[in-house]
């Protein structure tokens, strides 16, 4: 690589910084990232970034606002040592969720945490699977938007399931699993989900044929797993042979762990965009790597060409 390139990492996601530096052939930069008694966060470069190409790799997970507040540190200490560019590398881009007013007096969090990230200093951002691609639009800057889906893919295709169909949990999510079924020539299905409240869902029909399939549910986060155990249940009851679940972001918040292991779901297909504690690994997670994809994008970005091949 150039030598006009450095990447920070965030505490986020270490792990994932280490393997996207290991890929590129680079060390992680060195910096001293703290926090005072008082709960402030405390950010020094101990390299000089003056005119360089400046990478800082954080996502936005558990606990979201620190994470947050900490890469915007990261940003404006580069931008103050005079970087001559910086990419906000977010793997996982928290409150994705809060992406329009769909009730009266709430915020678009997910175009305040865009102002924010450009307000810092940020020239471009590089991320994937967002919850809803019009969030691109929310930002002022350039964003490369990656998807999971050669990763997630290549993994299904070696398994050589028989009589698959992908099914998406919600319409919003329905081009996705359209992708995923016309890469793997398999079945479309599409659940029909009534939200009642935050973090509960209701699943009411399944539209497309389960019944005797192995059938993989593909959504872009797995947070509680209240829609994911409704949905398995629903197939269940429809007949499906096999039932597996893929997902990039693997949030897994309050109870998700005991209700995907306690479901019939054979296995759980998830990314290490956001990092996975001990205490959230349990015998039917499988987790892939997407460290490859970000070395790619970053390479092409610091060598300014084209990304595109990543999406095929």
């Amino acid at each position: 690589m150039k030598g006009d390139l450095v990447i920070f990492a965030g505490s986020s996601n270490r792990a994932l910084a280490e393997e996207i530096c290991r890929y590129l052939k680079i060390p992680v930069g060195e910096a001293r990232l703290t926090t005072f008694s008082d709960g402030e966060l405390y950010f020094q470069s101990l390299e000089n970034v003056r005119g360089r190409d400046v990478f800082i790799i954080q996502s936005t997970s558990t606990p979201v606002n620190t994470h947050l507040m900490e890469l915007l540190i990261m940003i404006d200490a580069c931008k103050r040592a005079s970087a001559s560019r910086i990419t906000a590398v977010v793997p996982y881009y928290g409150y994705a969720r809060q992406d329009r007013k769909d009730k009266p007096r709430v915020p678009i969090s997910s175009k305040l945490v865009a102002d924010l990230l450009t307000a810092a200093g940020t020239h471009r951002v590089l991320t994937m699977d967002l919850h809803a691609a019009q969030i691109q639009g929310f930002f002022d800057i350039p964003v490369d938007h990656l998807f999971s889906a050669p990763v997630i893919l290549e993994y299904i295709s070696a398994q050589n399931f028989e009589d698959v169909t992908i099914l998406s949990p919600d319409t919003g999510g329905a081009e996705r699993a359209r992708a995923y079924a016309k890469r793997l020539n398999a079945g479309l299905a599409i659940g029909d989900k009534r939200r009642v409240q935050t973090n509960v869902a209701e699943v009411m029909h399944i539209i497309g044929e389960v019944e005797d399939k192995t059938v993989i549910i593909i959504d872009d986060m797995i947070d509680t797993a209240g829609t994911m155990v409704e949905i398995v249940s629903a197939i269940q009851m429809r007949g499906a042979r096999r039932i597996l679940a893929g997902s990039t972001h693997a949030v897994l918040s309050g109870p998700a762990m005991s209700r995907l292991r306690d479901s019939a779901l054979e296995e759980v297909i998830v990314t290490n965009t956001i990092a996975l504690p001990e205490a959230k690994q349990f015998d039917k997670l499988k987790v892939l790597s997407v460290a490859p994809l970000f070395g790619e994008a970053i390479r092409s970005i610091h060598y300014e060409t084209s990304i595109s091949n990543l999406f095929v």
